[in-house]
């Protein structure tokens, strides 16, 4: 088989065309296209990178703001706290005083109230007491009774004698009032010791039944009263300023 050399020859030399053919209007604008490309990505690249590198430092700032307000909320949590607490004991102290200051209130006034029922039975008791001796006394009283207080007073008049002259004035007259009659004798010796008294001042003896057992001796302007119920009026009015209380005007007491 013989070659043809001229056919070889023109076939390289079409090779060789279609090559640089390839090349020259196939090969290069792809390759153009690719670094254009490779440049466009790098480029983005570098933003991305950029971008990125802000978003890192924005997140660090925020980190830190947010850092700064954790512990400004922690401070203010504590400071809100401490003031509650505060505000809280103050509080309880205040309703301590409160609950302090009523109790004493409550033990004065359960004091107050057990002192004034004391007393209040204490005068109960005095009154029914002195309504009791009154009682019996009324009940038990005769003509020897009132002869003894006429005589016990009778008695007593020597000591009482400024008074009397005092009470007298100008009276020359006097007055034994007395339940029952007295006897001769208990009448002159009232007479003699108020005469003893009293010089130039006689003396009238006069009944009243519903007078209590004893004597009220009338002299001027004044009365004397030795009598069942003034001895008892005054033991009411002694008992009555013992227990602080004022005493019940009544008949006059020369006892």
């Amino acid at each position: 088989m013989s070659i043809d050399w001229i056919t070889v020859a023109a076939q390289i030399v079409n090779f060789l065309l279609l090559i640089w053919l390839l090349k020259r209007f196939l090969y290069r604008p792809i390759l153009d296209g690719i670094d254009a490309r490779e440049a466009e990505i790098a480029a983005r690249m570098g933003e991305a990178a950029a971008v990125r590198q802000q978003a890192e430092a924005r997140e660090t700032e925020y980190e830190a703001r947010i850092a700064q307000l954790s512990s400004s909320r922690a401070e203010l949590l504590e400071e809100a706290r401490r003031a509650a607490e505060a505000e809280r004991d103050a509080l309880l102290s205040k309703a301590r005083a409160r609950l302090e200051e009523e109790q004493a209130e409550r033990a004065a006034h359960r004091a107050e109230e057990a002192a004034r029922h004391r007393a209040d039975l204490q005068r109960r008791g005095a009154e029914a007491l002195l309504a009791l001796t009154r009682k019996a006394l009324r009940d038990l009283a005769d003509e020897g009774l009132e002869r003894r207080i006429v005589l016990q007073a009778a008695g007593r008049l020597a000591d009482m004698g400024d008074d009397l002259r005092e009470a007298a004035g100008d009276a020359r007259q006097a007055v034994a009032l007395t339940r029952d009659p007295l006897p001769e004798e208990v009448q002159a010796r009232l007479r003699s010791d108020l005469g003893d008294v009293l010089e130039g001042v006689s003396l009238r003896f006069e009944v009243d039944p519903g007078q209590s057992p004893g004597l009220n001796l009338r002299l001027g302007g004044a009365q004397l009263g030795w009598t069942v119920d003034s001895y008892l009026n005054g033991l009411e009015a002694t008992l009555a300023e013992a227990a602080g209380r004022p005493a019940r005007r009544g008949g006059h007491d020369a006892a």
